[in-house]
């Protein structure tokens, strides 16, 4: 038994080393590959900065791709969209103003909590409900609330700051990030570390009484329904 004990234990200090060594080679490869690819891209990038020589590649870098990193986002572009004049007898069009926050370090199933607690809210109310929230997000999300009301006032016209409602408030995906993280017998894992962009848009005036669900019907109306819906009744298997 004593000698059964001593092989099985060496055989299982035998089988830790090689998944060692396996886990080792694995993350050498790994990183070889990844020094390898940043060292042709740093060559070409210089070679391209000297000549101005293009090169058809399959990955893009930073420089390339430079003139395309300036452009206002889709979102912020409502900002500068004119309207025709209006008549006399229409009713006047109330001012919103539309803002971001890109690249929150925050996963934007996390945040989407955060951007639905303020639909439909004052900003004021929005501003005071975020200063209570023991969130990450809670703090971008209302910087960005506050960066758009000091905008209303200071580039759209608008009269009171506190006149202000929060219209939309919702969260995109923003940029994935990929790291290692080491697991048990040498064995790599993979991390993702997610980023999240922020839209809001605050408009003008007082917020509707029920911003999701419709109007509550009154008592006329829902014995209608019911009536209407007595009266569409019919016999199975009638003529």
């Amino acid at each position: 038994m004593a000698n059964k004990k001593r092989a099985v234990s060496s055989w299982a200090v035998v089988c830790s080393k090689l998944y060692l060594i396996a886990g080792l080679r694995m993350c050498t490869r790994w990183l070889g590959a990844a020094t390898r690819s940043i060292n042709k891209q740093v060559i070409l990038l210089d070679v391209s900065r000297i000549t101005g020589a293009t090169f058809p590649n399959d990955f893009h870098t930073t420089a390339a791709k430079a003139d395309d990193s300036f452009k206002i986002p889709h979102w912020l572009q409502y900002n500068k969209k004119i309207y025709p004049p209006q008549a006399l007898d229409e009713e006047p069009r109330k001012a919103f103003v539309c803002h971001m926050k890109s690249n929150i370090k925050y996963p934007p199933k996390k945040m989407w909590y955060v951007a639905v607690l303020v639909r439909g809210m004052t900003v004021d109310e929005a501003i005071k409900q975020l200063s209570f929230v023991l969130k990450k997000g809670a703090a971008a999300a209302k910087e960005t609330i506050l960066e758009a009301q000091q905008m209303a006032v200071e580039q759209h016209n608008v009269e009171f700051k506190s006149n202000l409602w929060v219209a939309e408030s919702f969260v995109g995906k923003g940029m994935v990030y990929k790291g290692l993280r080491r697991h048990a017998k040498g064995r790599p894992g993979m991390v993702h570390y997610r980023y999240c962009h922020y839209y809001v848009r605050l408009e003008e005036g007082k917020p509707p009484e029920n911003y999701y669900l419709p109007a509550p019907k009154s008592k006329q109306e829902m014995l209608d329904d019911w009536l209407t819906q007595m009266r569409q009744r019919k016999i199975t298997s009638s003529l």
